[in-house]
This record gives C-alpha cells, sequence and structure tokens, in this order.
C-alpha cells in the first residue's frame, strides 16, 4: 500500500509555501537579501522601499546606506562568511519620511546547492523612536522628582527652624506636604503640562473654605501655568489660605476675600499678576511670630525666586494683601477647553 502521507512535495504545495512564507514576511515586516559568496545579490523579498535598490545593484550596500556604514556591512557579511557566526547591526537611512532604523541580522547559509549569505533586515523606526520618547521622559522625570524633592526638602527645613515642638512640626509640615500634593496631582493629570490657575486655587482653597454654596470669587485671567509655577504658586496658596482660615476672613466665615489675576509688565516684558487682597474681621487675632517668619519667607522670598517674578506682602490690622508678579516663561494664555 502506498503511504500518502510522505510522499515528496509537489510543485503546487512549494508554490503554497513560498506564497505563505511572504505574507509572513510582509506581516512581520522582515525582508531579506540572500548573496552567494562573492556577494552578488540573487534572491530578495519584501525590502522596504528605502532600501529597493539591494536587490538590484552588487555595490548596493555603500549606494543604500552610504560609503562608512556601507563598508562596515560589507565588513561585517566577510566575517560571517569566514566564521560562519551569525551577527547583527543597525543603520540608519535617512528618506522622505524621516530617519529610518532597520536592524540587519546576517548569518553563514551553507547546504546543498546554496552557500552564501542571508541578511534579514527589519524596520524597527517605531520601537527606537518609543525607546527615544521613554529616555526622555526618564530624565524629565528625574529632574523634576529631584525638583520636588529639593521643594520638600526646603520645607521640611524651614518648618523645622520655627516649630516649637514636634506636634507643632508636624501638624505644619504634614499640612504643607498636603498642599504640594495637591498641585502635583493637578500637575500629574495634565501629564506634567502645568495647571489652570483657577483650578490650583480652587484646590488649594478647598480644605478651609467649607461653604460650597458661597464659592470664593476669582476673577480675571485663567492662565495656565507651567508645572514649576503651579508647584511653588500652590505653596503660596496654602500659606495664605492656613493664614486666613486661622484668623483672616475666611476665619469669620465672610467672603471678604479677593482673588484677581491680570496683565502686567516685568522688567519690560509681558507678565500676569495675581493679587489677593483680604479684608480682616474686627476681632482679627495675632499672627503667630514663628510662623509668620515662615510664611513671608514662602511668600516674599521662595516662591517669587523660585519662578523668576517678583512679590508684594503687605499686612494691616485690617487688610493682607499679596500680589505676585509671575513672568511670561512660567504661563500660557490659552482657551480651557
Amino acid at each position: 500500500m502506498g503511504n500518502a502521507g510522505n510522499s515528496a512535495p509537489t510543485k503546487t504545495g512549494a508554490n503554497t509555501s513560498k506564497v505563505l512564507m511572504d505574507l509572513v514576511l510582509k506581516k512581520s515586516g522582515a525582508g531579506y537579501v540572500y548573496q552567494p559568496d562573492g556577494f552578488n545579490t540573487v534572491v530578495s523579498g519584501n525590502l522596504p522601499e528605502a532600501l529597493q535598490l539591494l536587490a538590484t545593484t552588487r555595490e548596493a550596500d555603500e549606494t543604500v546606506f552610504g560609503a562608512e556604514d556601507g563598508a562596515r556591512l560589507i565588513a561585517l557579511k566577510r566575517t560571517v562568511a569566514g566564521t560562519s557566526t551569525p551577527a547583527s547591526t543597525e543603520i540608519d537611512v535617512t528618506s522622505a519620511n524621516g530617519v529610518l532604523t532597520y536592524r540587519i541580522d546576517i548569518e553563514r547559509v551553507d547546504m546543498a546547492g546554496m552557500a552564501g549569505i542571508l541578511s534579514v533586515i527589519t524596520d524597527i523606526s517605531e520601537t527606537r523612536h518609543r525607546e527615544r520618547i521613554l529616555k526622555t521622559l526618564l530624565r524629565e522625570l528625574s529632574h523634576r522628582s529631584k525638583n520636588l524633592l529639593a521643594i520638600i526638602q526646603g520645607i521640611a527645613t524651614q518648618t523645622a527652624r520655627q516649630a516649637l515642638s514636634l506636634d507643632y512640626f508636624l501638624i505644619k509640615f504634614r499640612g504643607r506636604i498636603q498642599s504640594l500634593a495637591y498641585s502635583q496631582d493637578l500637575v500629574t493629570d495634565s501629564s506634567w503640562r502645568g495647571a489652570y490657575l483657577f483650578t490650583l486655587t480652587e484646590r488649594q482653597l478647598s480644605a478651609y473654605w467649607p461653604d460650597s454654596q458661597t464659592p470664593i470669587s476669582i476673577n480675571g485671567i485663567n492662565a495656565h501655568l507651567s508645572p514649576n509655577a503651579t508647584l511653588h504658586i500652590g505653596l503660596a496658596l496654602h500659606e495664605l489660605a492656613v493664614n486666613s482660615a486661622s484668623y483672616g476672613a475666611i476665619s469669620a466665615g465672610v467672603n471678604s476675600l479677593m482673588i484677581d489675576c491680570f496683565e502686567t509688565i516685568l522688567d519690560e516684558d509681558e507678565a500676569i499678576e495675581l493679587a489677593w487682597v483680604e479684608l480682616m474681621p474686627p476681632a482679627a487675632a495675632l499672627r503667630e511670630a514663628d510662623d509668620h517668619t515662615f510664611a513671608r519667607t514662602v511668600l516674599e522670598r521662595v516662591v517669587p525666586v523660585a519662578i523668576g517674578g517678583k512679590a508684594l506682602y503687605l499686612t494691616t490690622p485690617d487688610r493682607i494683601e499679596y500680589r505676585l508678579t509671575i513672568p511670561s516663561r512660567e504661563y500660557e494664555i490659552i482657551n480651557e477647553t
């Protein structure tokens, strides 16, 4: 009895296999070039448009990849041909679509009727592009994380210097770190692009102004702040809000707090000014001297220096006024959508 299962492949079967293999190559994005000893191209397939010359020209490597990379590739092929040890390299090619990166895997083919070099070429441009973006993002994340840690260290140091007790330190430090966390959440949610001034102000004041039916009025320009400005202005707003909730307008439950933002000039360049004007209730308590020192440090020195602006902080028995000038590099005026 004949054994059909062991019969030799038919010509039709071989053609089908070739068609299937071509489809697999197209799906995988890989092309190939087979060159016998002497490097004359004999068989090629699925080559990208930028590499089509590899299938037609004997000295195509230097023509397609340039003199330096072409010579390196030819030398690598000769090494593989002589040692039968597979090798791989990557080469960039400039095209109409930009710089494309190809990985070329080279190995010796030595079997009945065939002796030469097989080069499998894969377009890895997207992979390398994603890797470059990821490296850039990681460097930016590292930079921003170091900045954030420096801010936290400064808050801890200044709070500790003026703390009367451990409990006092913990209360003040936790509040300031929570304020920083609120601002950082807004920065993170925007993919590190920053935050709108009105959103930042509302977030910082939300813990101290419980009357949601009568929101504090925020007027003027709703500027989109940079990540750096978001974090530092958030700290300033926190100090002002804590102060107001302790003995100012918020503590009295009266909406005598006005927040405004308008265009101005700083060093002959465009800028905006954030103004906090608070009318004090008649029975306002005196500020604690130790906390007063830290608040002034944040409002008058830390925040304006960090954003490259300037600040004015005035206090009288019946009024608190804080004006912060923000340079144009730390914000954009755009339509919120």
